[in-house]
């Protein structure tokens, strides 16, 4: 058989294998983070967040229409279409090793060729190919809705490109696929910038297949050509295109009078001239180099072009319309991702820096009514600390601690150099990507968050060759019949995958140098070249390893070229063609094999429903026309999702607080949006459009009482010079002069409204008093302060109980839990009441639990993803247990005992972290206090063997390697052993004396720690 056809098939292959796999292990709804913003974004058209997402968002709406007018399969199928790509991914993988391979071992398609290199090369493919097909990092992305699995294709495309362009390259048209290479990069912009890191290895391919000589001072210019080319592609075609059209549009508009769009349109006109223009030239004075320069350029500028769809669709004023770029100055903003801040990256502060100057940077523009109108000047700040390269510079939050931490550096002293290099070595390199690629072909422990440990288990890379010895606890290695759940992300992969493209990696560099240094250009700036531009700050709100899929796609090449290897050393004991069969099937088992068997288990999400119920079990939980402020992407994309798609709850205003503090956030409030009313904000937009009232600042002027918030919300978004204060630069400012605020309550309002029944008329308040917890109000505040003085109690107002106490503004006395969320209600405060978190309306919320919520199949999934079981398990058992200890408080023991046996029917016994078993604890003594006492038994039994199996390790640690014991978690076990021991005495239950005498034992065992932490 030809090797084409053999080549072409055996791709097809992989393409069929991966695909499958992914389908069958899909997320049948909605994903966590950004996947419930991309299908809604997708099957309505929708603006999504920076940098903007536009082919994405067209691919999935295609896909969306495989739903036939099924709204709950538009996830499937947009899933299903980064599955697709995904298997895609694997079958140009296939070819692009083949192709590789191919060179390496010199193989001729000819009636005499080595056959044996034919079965080297093919077995090169399948095993690099379904080996990075069954990674850990690109099988999650295969079976959501995001950018990356897209991404990971548009990079295979255009790298088996290079390699078809290299293979006929002599032939004339050959070029052609260089021009390919350029349109699939400019539509990549659409997707993820990631594609663009592709351009250096592509540059040396084309250097190393043109020139006759080729020397290393060569080599080196030509990989330096290709960075020029990638900072052209990225800063000079996506940045400066929007810059230029910004600039002859502000001209056209403020100087020459016409309208918004008029120069950004001629600024287009004149670069379609300029690129016609060359091509033109080229073509009639003979210069190829120059007419594939302008070919190139014009054709990524056709990619490119789908960002039209941003300003279009931004027009159309959709419901998601993320900073609202109608215009080419907001369009850049949001391009560049200004929102999010600047990264200094070659020269910067250290995070204990001081400002001592400041200068003035670029005008800031916004649009006006018919002009653009100038909202600020950009400050640059001049700092007393500086350096070089800086990665510690962060001076935000828990940052800086952070740094002390784990530099080790004591109070007082500041940082250096040497620091600086510590932190970009440890944590940025090894911690936030070395860490990610062992993960992927050695193993890991666990799903845990591992961001902050370099030697814990939790997050942390194994083998799993030695881990037999360590005495790891069942929570990590499972083993539990019990808890089915337990083990499940523990994926020891025996290095197995790393051994073999190890000598892949070597075997290619002795053979083929210059091939093995193309793949390392691409290694390289898919990794660890991310780390140095991205130059994270600190621990970040999620695990990052699918920043760098493209590096471990890479790697994966390496690991095809390891079947060579191994058949080449074999060849000296046997024949050519059995080594290559044994080579082929021994990397096989240990490659592709051992991935899937060891990761499917945590990558099939088929029975998971999470992000769709907690969204669903949130709106649910709100009244009628509620207002419902969350904080959180894992809160706000999901609720996006169910009300966007699905139609869940469409009366429902969402009101995302992270985006409430943007000028178009707040205006995009004031519009209906589905079913919901515009929210009651009743300031016009030029009092707080950008640049005006960012932030007030808190003035004490020692106001005695309370203010009716009214007053205070009318004062400090006055334009009346008498309510600012002057600063010394001359500036005039409003200032907040108090912090005691108050809504006085209309009793009959309040109920003619429906926030309580007539019946709860004795519990309410004649005033509502808080105290503000911030120093200052920036517009989110601004606009919550209008909403409350405003709305008159005619639309609830609830919060999701994930939003952080920060974001609450002082409103929990007043703040009761009805299911998910938080509903402000006006009832006198009960002082003798623990933390306003604690407070239910127990009987509204008794037929949330019991009659309406959905349980996400945790009962049920075969596994559950980090979001699920370390962010959402903990909140649905607190809720549990809140309604449980509400009821009881209520005198309704009978209705608390339900809720108890609701919990034993919906949840699963999950043990994410030391704290969760205090709440299982008050779960346990409540069921007794019920007269459950097998319910009692059996969450004091689950409690007591997750507790003493941890103590048990913590112990071992304490011999063996005391540095990594956990002293919190010691004793917050032994405390609740203790307490065990104490319920169940209470209960009259016989294993109250092996709980006492556990207690004792531990407390011997752990007297040093404990005594310490007392």
């Amino acid at each position: 058989m030809q090797y084409k056809k053999i080549n072409n098939l055996l791709g097809w292959l992989c393409f069929a294998i991966a695909s499958i796999t992914y389908i069958m292990t899909l997320e049948p709804s909605v994903s966590f983070w950004d996947c419930g913003e991309f299908i809604s974004c997708a099957y309505r058209l929708q603006v999504a967040h920076q940098p903007g997402y536009p082919v994405f968002a067209m691919l999935g709406k295609a896909f969306s229409l495989l739903s036939l007018g099924d709204t709950t399969k538009v996830p499937f199928f947009t899933n299903m279409g980064s599955a697709l790509a995904s298997g895609g991914t694997i079958m140009l993988l296939f070819w692009s090793i083949t192709a590789l391979s191919k060179k390496l071992l010199a193989y001729k398609e000819s009636e005499d060729a080595d056959q044996s290199k034919l079965y080297m090369i093919m077995g090169a493919g399948l095993v690099g190919a379904l080996a990075f097909a069954y990674t850990d990092t690109f099988w999650f992305s295969a079976v959501e809705t995001i950018v990356f699995a897209w991404s990971s294709f548009c990079t295979a495309l255009v790298f088996w490109a290079i390699l078809k362009w290299d293979a006929h390259a002599d032939e004339p048209g050959a070029d052609k696929w260089i021009i390919f290479i350029a349109y699939v990069i400019g539509l990549s912009i659409g997707i993820h910038l990631l594609n663009l890191l592709t351009i250096p290895a592509l540059a040396l391919v084309y250097y190393l297949r043109r020139t006759r000589q080729i020397t290393l001072k060569n080599a080196l210019l030509a990989i330096l050509v290709g960075i020029v080319i990638l900072v052209f592609v990225q800063y000079g075609i996506r940045n400066y295109t929007v810059v230029g059209a910004a600039h002859f549009d502000l001209f056209f508009v403020n100087t020459l009078g016409f309208g918004f769009g008029s120069g950004a349109l001629v600024f287009f006109i004149l670069l379609i001239a300029v690129l016609v223009g060359g091509i033109y030239y080229s073509v009639k004075y003979k210069k190829p180099i120059l007419n594939l320069a302008f070919l190139c350029c014009t054709f990524i500028y056709f990619g490119y072009s789908s960002f039209a769809y941003i300003p279009i669709r931004a027009t159309a004023n959709p419901d998601l319309d993320n900073t609202h770029p109608d215009n080419a100055f907001t369009l850049n903003s949001y391009l560049n991702r200004e929102q999010y801040g600047e990264t200094p990256l070659l020269y910067g502060p250290y995070f204990d820096a001081k400002p001592i100057d400041q200068t003035e940077g670029a005008t800031i523009y916004r649009k006006g009514k018919t002009k653009y109108e100038v909202s600020g000047k950009k400050q640059n700040l001049v700092y007393d600390h500086t350096t070089i390269l800086p990665r510690i510079y962060s001076s935000e939050g828990q940052d800086p601690e952070f740094y002390k931490e784990w530099l080790r550096i004591p109070d007082g002293q500041a940082p250096n150099f040497s620091d600086n290099l510590k932190f970009l070595f440890s944590w940025q390199i090894y911690q936030m990507y070395w860490r990610y690629f062992f993960w992927n072909f050695v193993g890991r422990y666990s799903d845990a968050d591992g961001q902050s440990n370099m030697a814990g288990v939790d997050g942390n890379w194994t083998s799993g060759i030695f881990d037999g010895g360590k005495h790891l606890p069942k929570s990590i290695v499972g083993g539990d019949p019990s808890r089915p759940l337990e083990g499940v992300t523990y994926t020891p992969l025996f290095a197995l995958p790393l051994i073999i493209g190890l000598f892949g990696l070597i075997f290619h560099f002795n053979r083929r140098r210059e091939d093995a240094l193309v793949v390392t250009l691409l290694w390289f700036f898919t990794g660890l070249a991310i780390i140095m531009y991205v130059n994270q700050p600190s621990v970040q709100p999620r695990e990052r390893d699918y920043s760098y899929v493209g590096s471990f796609y890479a790697f994966s090449i390496w690991i095809g070229m390891g079947v060579i290897a191994i058949a080449d050393l074999l060849r000296k004991k046997i024949s050519a063609k059995t080594a290559a069969f044994a080579a082929t099937a021994v990397c096989l088992l240990a490659g592709p094999v051992v991935l899937a068997k060891e990761e499917w288990k945590d990558h099939d999400r088929s029975t998971k429903m999470t992000p769709h119920d907690m969204a669903y079990n949130y709106l649910i939980s709100c009244p009628k026309n509620a207002i419902l402020f969350t904080y959180g992407d894992n809160d706000t994309y999901s609720l996006w999702y169910d009300q966007e798609v699905e139609g869940i709850r469409p009366d429902v205003r969402i009101v995302n607080l992270s985006l409430f503090t943007g000028d178009w956030y707040i205006k995009q409030m004031t519009h209906k949006m589905n079913e919901s009313a515009p929210l009651p904000i009743t300031m016009p937009f030029e009092k707080y459009e950008d640049g005006v009232r960012d932030v007030i600042y808190f003035d004490d002027r020692k106001v005695p009482g309370y203010t009716e918030l009214s007053d205070v919300f009318d004062f400090i978004s006055s334009d009346n010079p008498a309510t600012m204060v002057q600063y010394q630069s001359g500036e005039s400012a409003n200032y907040l002069p108090t912090k005691n605020f108050k809504i006085t309550i209309n009793k009959d309002e309040v109920i003619k409204n429906g926030v309580v029944p007539d019946s709860q008329r004795s519990k309410l308040t004649d005033t509502l008093k808080f105290k503000y917890t911030s120093n200052y109000v920036m517009k989110d505040n601004l606009a919550m302060f209008d909403i409350l003085s405003h709305n008159h109690w005619k639309r609830p107002i609830c919060f999701t109980v994930t939003v952080g106490p920060e974001n609450l503004i002082g409103l929990q006395p007043y703040l009761y839990k009805e299911g998910f969320v938080y509903h402000l209600i006006p009832f006198t405060p009960d002082t003798a009441e623990k933390g306003g978190a604690e407070k239910t309306n127990p009987m509204v919320m008794y037929d949330n639990v019991i009659n309406k919520f959905k349980w996400g199949n945790f009962k049920t999934a075969k596994y559950l993803d980090h979001e699920s079981v370390y962010m959402f398990y903990p909140v649905m058992l607190t809720t549990f247990l809140d309604l449980t200890q509400g009821l009881i408080a209520q005198n309704r023991p009978d209705l608390a005992l339900n809720v108890l046996k609701k919990y034993d029917q919906e949840m699963p016994d999950l043990n994410p972290y030391i704290d969760v078993e205090g709440r299982k604890l008050y779960l346990a003594q409540a069921a007794y206090k019920l007269n459950d006492i097998v319910l009692g038994n059996k969450i004091t039994n689950d409690i007591d063997d997750f507790l003493t199996d941890q103590l048990d390790y913590n112990y071992y640690l304490l011999q063996n390697n005391s540095d990594q014991i956990s002293p919190r978690d010691i004793n917050i076990g032994v405390q609740i052993i203790g307490a065990l021991a104490e319920f169940t005495k209470d209960a009259h239950q016989p294993s109250s004396n092996k709980l006492a005498a556990q207690y004792k034992d531990y407390t011997s065992k752990f007297a040093s720690i404990l005594s310490r932490q007392q």
